[in-house]
């Protein structure tokens, strides 16, 4: 008896949709350690809400930072270069250390804390930076204004200011003492560097930028 005739009876065995999934798992490549091939895998956090549509829209870019991992996910799944044969958008980025060169856990709150802000922001082209081309995260957003509003660093007026540009979908002030100046960019990912930006090696930075509308205007969101 061949083996063919022995895998037959397996085989009929086997329902349908259980094939279907076999032949969908041996297909499927296998990811670098730390990304994720959909949404529903993050890590459960106050600030992921598995209902949210941001979730699945057309460039959603997702920092975990315990993993130091970036991702660009499309409807729901890791996007793919050449329309889902190439790369995965997954890359590995360098964080924030402070004056002590230990990396500061926790969301940003202050100028100078050299931390990664938490939650759900907006995205903008920064093409002139000292790190060009870069890509503007637009902290602080409206929590951060109320949080800062409650711990004596922002004003009535500015917190109000920050919120309304947030909700125009418009770049709040930078100059305030929650700080600001929030990017991606280049420069190298091995090691924990910046002052609370998420670094790329150079490549892929370009490599991130070409997953992301022309303008590079999208949603982010960032978890610890």
């Amino acid at each position: 008896m061949t083996a063919a005739h022995l895998l037959l009876p397996l085989l009929l065995a086997a329902s349908p949709s259980q094939l279907v999934h076999d032949a969908e798992a041996q297909q499927a490549p296998s990811l670098p350690e730390g990304c994720l091939a959909q949404v529903e895998q993050l890590t459960a956090s106050p600030l992921f809400d598995a209902r949210d549509p941001r979730l699945r829209g057309d460039a959603l870019v997702v920092v975990l930072e315990a993993a130091r991992r970036t991702m660009v996910f499309q409807g729901g799944k890791l996007a793919q270069a050449d329309g889902g044969d190439g790369a995965p958008a997954c890359w590995p980025v360098a964080l924030g250390v402070d004056a002590t060169g230990e990396h500061p856990h926790g969301p940003k709150r202050r100028r100078g804390d050299r931390k990664t802000p938490h939650g759900w922001y907006r995205t903008s082209d920064k093409p002139w930076s000292g790190f060009a081309p870069a890509v503007a995260i637009h902290y602080p957003n409206a929590a951060d204004a109320r949080a800062g509003l409650a711990a004596g660093l922002v004003s009535a007026e500015q917190a109000s200011a920050i919120e309304a540009a947030v909700a125009a979908d418009r770049k709040p002030s930078q100059k305030t003492r929650l700080g600001g100046e929030i990017l991606f960019h280049g420069g190298g990912s091995p090691y924990d560097w910046t002052w609370g930006c998420v670094a790329f090696d150079d490549d892929d930075n370009d490599a991130f930028r070409s997953f992301l509308p022309a303008d590079k205007r999208t949603d982010v969101l960032i978890l610890p």
